[in-house]
């Protein structure tokens, strides 16, 4: 039986042989690139967390709590450091892609599913998310649980609550965390993850951790740092709050006709698979797409030189775990991988290497010449390639939304 018998459909887990910002529940949230450089601790920590103190009380949470936990908080100016902290290049697809959908990755996720194929079997019968997708997020996450954070999850939410910049959603993140101790018992010493508050082997914030965790191994607990079982469960739940169609997969690569009009790429431009049919896109395999009313998104991550992908509704799906195209994109090809899927028909092609500085520039001449893409921060979001591809189409280049050097180089030059 092939992969997957059709286009667009998925198998069920048990016939494969071995078979999170971004959201506020899941990781961190984007940073902005706007923010001083040097990080300066606020006049008055101590004060600001006896604020919080009196809010935890009214919220329910116990004096004890509120006392020996909140109350024993330290600021820690490193937390500021990395959420100002920002990348010197922009970050392109292939060296994003690359880092993450490997073989160490793939060969990792194999062995995992392999070691818990029966329970991810039954969280594919009642969640609806197979197997394969469960293990991918799990080992974007955490390398599969190598790597789960170290720094005080208190400590890190204390110190961005009492940080101006987000401060009213890591108060609540906070008061949440205060609430999880409580509800699991947990020994505060025990809470450690991302310098942003995201805990355990699926890196769930900890709204997302009250609200979805699952006792995967019936100990009556919901340990998402300790137990492989308890957290995949979540996730799998997780999942499926959000949306997950279960019976579809979450997009594919897809081959481009000669000429293929750019225009019609983007996540925000979903047409039926017929629609994509007659304009010449075919499969890997260079076989027709199906003649279906299934709604799909075009992706061209790596501009006309890269590869394509058609993304459906599971797609979006991953994007409310991490808002990133280029996170989705890894999510889905790894699980096909995972459950055994070829790689990549169409290599990574080697693209220019810009700092923010650079593109920043770019961005602000392209807003003078008339082509919005919105405030220039140095980020290659959907706003700015929809720019860069309106100033190609009106340049007669190639255009696929990609800051080519070519495309650049005439943009600066006007």
């Amino acid at each position: 039986m092939p992969l997957f018998p059709s286009l667009h459909r998925i198998i069920p887990y048990s016939t494969f042989l071995l078979c999170f910002i971004a959201t506020p529940l899941l990781a961190q949230e984007p940073v902005s690139s706007n923010q001083p450089e040097t990080p300066v601790e606020p006049q008055s920590f101590a004060q600001c967390v006896v604020g919080l103190q009196q809010r935890a009380l009214k919220s329910g949470i116990s004096a004890n709590t509120v006392e020996q936990v909140l109350g024993q908080a330290r600021h820690l100016a490193k937390i500021l450091e990395y959420d100002r902290n920002q990348p010197e290049f922009v970050q392109t697809f292939p060296g994003y892609y690359s880092a993450r959908v490997n073989d160490w990755r793939i060969n990792k996720g194999r062995e995992m599913l392999a070691k818990h194929r029966d329970f991810l079997a039954k969280l594919s019968k009642e969640y609806g998310v197979p197997g394969h997708y469960l293990v991918a997020f799990w080992g974007l996450e955490t390398n599969f649980g190598n790597y789960k954070g170290k720094m005080p999850i208190i400590d890190s939410l204390a110190t961005l609550a009492c940080d101006e910049r987000r401060s009213q959603y890591f108060s609540a993140e906070l008061l949440q965390a205060l609430r999880l101790l409580e509800r699991e018992q947990l020994n505060v010493i025990d809470m450690v993850g991302s310098w942003a508050g995201a805990m355990g082997h699926t890196q769930f914030m900890p709204t997302a951790y009250l609200t979805y965790a699952r006792d995967g191994d019936g100990d009556g607990k919901m340990d998402l740092w300790s137990s492989e079982l308890d957290a995949l469960a979540s996730a799998a739940n997780f999942l499926k709050a959000l949306g997950w169609q279960a019976g579809y997969r979450w997009g594919r690569e897809v081959q481009l006709p000669a000429n293929f009009d750019y225009q019609l790429a983007g996540k925000s431009k979903p047409q039926p698979l017929s629609f994509w049919r007659e304009q010449g896109l075919s499969t890997t395999a260079n076989k027709q797409l199906e003649n279906s009313d299934l709604a799909a998104a075009l992706l061209i991550p790596a501009g006309h030189e890269g590869p394509a992908f058609l993304a459906y509704q599971n797609f979006k799906v991953i994007l409310r775990w991490n808002n990133s195209e280029y996170y989705g994109i890894a999510v889905g090809q790894l699980a096909d991988q995972i459950a055994g899927g070829a790689g990549l028909s169409k290599p990574l092609p080697d693209l220019p290497k810009y700092t923010l500085a650079q593109m920043q520039q770019f961005q602000q001449k392209l807003n003078e010449l008339g082509f919005d893409v919105g405030k220039p921060d140095g980020i290659l979001g959907p706003a700015t390639r929809t720019g860069v591809r309106a100033f190609q189409s009106a340049k007669n280049l190639i255009a696929d939304g990609y800051p080519s050097k070519e495309t650049v180089e005439l943009a600066l030059q006007m």
